[in-house]
């Protein structure tokens, strides 16, 4: 997609700035409502959830559809996720997202610098809550004004509410992971196809293709094996990422998940493969939570060998995304693009 962020961001800002002024004209109070939304939702990120609904619509419709009439509901997908880094921050009391305070931070330093009586912090909180909701709103709006047959927005919107209603299952199986005594590895993935593959890539590309008005059962059939192991293969490499990432390039505390017990991928493989004195000084470590130093927990993930097969986990799900791009009916250009975004979407250092 020739300036595709470019162009997701100027259909965002132009839309942003429209919500700005209708909000202000009720009470210039609510323009920090606004401004913290915006910068939720402009304020850096890898556009990928839009980038895969374009190739899921290109790869179908083909290089001389317009783009203009079905941009809009392409944005939508930066709205969304940032109503779901809104409220995953607060769910996990972050500090920091993309290197800068989190809404709910901001928000609670806003109220400070405003001169407000009472809990900052929980005001903050209260807050970001409805700034996520504001964006779920907003990304609603913004698919409902793409310029394209009312069946056809109808037929996307059936898998953009699915692919909601799996991402909040899995955010739900997440918590009760952490709140949980015994978990799985299978339980794990489950959640990873749950809470990311099927946001990041599947629904993404299922929606770009309803968009295109064109897509058969063998397209959604390849884009669905495609978007799994990409999706599944991403959220493995945000595991290592948040053990072994530098903070200084991911925009986020390192360990935090580890430090927590998040029970993800990475650590019910080191569980299960770590020998009797690797687990015992794991879960020694695990139990000091917020005492416990996420480098040594890093470590003792890697001993466990527990790191090196999650890469070849990572590897072998993008070999079988650019198998289901083999036989795949669609445009070439689109074949290309998303072998591209198979690898440089899982081997990221951020």
């Amino acid at each position: 997609m020739v300036d595709g962020a470019a162009a997701v961001d100027r259909v965002l800002g132009e839309f942003l700035d429209e919500k700005t002024h209708e909000l202000r004209t009720v009470d210039v109070t609510l323009h920090a409502l606004a401004r913290v939304a915006r910068e939720a939702a402009l304020g850096g990120g890898k556009r990928l959830r839009s980038t895969f609904a374009y190739w899921g619509w290109r790869g179908v419709a083909g290089p001389g559809a317009p783009l203009a009439p079905v941009l809009p509901a392409l944005a939508a997908f930066e709205l969304l996720h940032a109503f779901a880094l809104v409220h995953d921050d607060v769910m996990d009391d972050s500090p920091t997202r993309r290197g800068r305070p989190s809404a709910h931070v901001a928000l609670a330093a806003w109220h400070a610098r405003s001169g407000l009586v009472g809990d900052a912090t929980g005001f903050g909180r209260s807050a970001a809550i409805l700034v996520g909701d504001l964006c779920l709103v907003w990304a609603d709006e913004l698919i409902a004004s793409a310029g394209v047959p009312g069946d056809v927005v109808l037929a996307a919107r059936r898998v953009y509410d699915r692919m909601r209603v799996d991402t909040i299952s899995g955010q739900f199986l997440d918590l009760v992971g952490e709140a949980s005594r015994v978990w799985s590895l299978d339980r794990a993935e489950l959640v990873t196809r749950l809470k990311t593959a099927c946001y990041t890539v599947v629904g993404p590309l299922l929606f770009g293709a309803e968009l295109s008005e064109y897509a058969d059962q063998a397209v959604k059939r390849a884009y669905a094996r495609y978007g799994m192991a990409v999706g599944e293969a991403f959220q493995l490499r945000d595991d290592l990422l948040d053990a072994y990432g530098d903070p200084a390039v991911t925009g986020k505390p390192a360990g935090a998940d580890l430090r927590r017990g998040k029970p993800t991928p990475l650590l019910e493989l080191a569980r299960t493969m770590a020998d009797g004195r690797q687990r015992t000084e794991l879960e020694r470590e695990l139990a000091r939570g917020a005492d416990a130093e996420p480098g040594r927990l890093a470590r003792l993930v890697r001993w466990t060998g527990a790191a090196d097969r999650v890469e070849e986990m990572i590897a072998d799900r993008v070999a079988q995304a650019h198998a289901a791009l083999a036989d795949a009916p669609i445009e070439p250009d689109g074949r290309h693009e998303l072998a591209r975004l198979a690898r440089t979407a899982t081997s990221r250092a951020a």
